[in-house]
């Protein structure tokens, strides 16, 4: 019985064949693919979960949400095709200064950084709503973008807690926030 309630479980999860490649169907995976596979996307979210943990407390779980909840407002106004100005050069210049603020290790209010990176996730949230593909529910499609954003996020705290145990001998943290501003600085310079 197990057997056949995993078989069938399996039947309704899998999707049907992609005849005009992912851009085609519901849209949850194209959803899902976007910021995971955009890297200035992935670069910041991953910066967002290690900024959040290094401020630690609740600000791993609110810094996280703030971006997730200003990335859907975004998607909204991309959606609708409603302009937001310098989109792109948001996006290079969050991962330049979301690096930064990880390379600087200083402790601001949780606050403070839920508005700092709820201002770039705007700019992250508007590319994704921009870029909807036309066949795509915009429900599964967002539901896509937040679950991949989610899981970039996780990963961030989750490589945040293990740089705290290994920087207490070498700077692993401000390495990595330094390579990360580096990126944002050249992915700015393309502008």
């Amino acid at each position: 019985m197990f057997k056949r309630a995993i078989a069938l479980a399996l039947l309704c999860w899998t999707s049907p064949v992609f005849a005009h490649g992912i851009t085609s169907g519901a849209g949850f995976i194209t959803g899902l693919n976007h910021p995971v596979l955009g890297f200035d996307h992935l670069l910041a979210m991953l910066s967002v979960g290690l900024l959040s943990t290094q401020l630690g407390g609740k600000a791993i779980w609110r810094v996280p949400l703030a971006f997730m909840a200003f990335m859907l407002v975004g998607g909204v106004l991309g959606l609708f095709a409603i302009e937001v100005p310098f989109v792109e050069i948001g996006i290079a210049l969050s991962v330049l200064l979301l690096g930064g603020a990880i390379a600087l290790e200083k402790r601001i209010p949780t606050l403070a950084a839920m508005a700092f990176v709820g201002l770039f996730a705007i700019f992250h949230g508007h590319a994704h709503g921009a870029e909807m593909p036309a066949l795509a529910s915009p429900v599964l499609y967002a539901l896509g973008f937040l679950s991949g954003t989610a899981l970039i996020h996780i990963c961030g705290v989750a490589l945040g807690v293990i740089m705290q145990n290994i920087t207490a001998k070498l700077p692993v943290t401000r390495v990595v926030g330094v390579a990360i501003a580096a990126t944002g600085g050249y992915l700015l310079m393309g502008f």
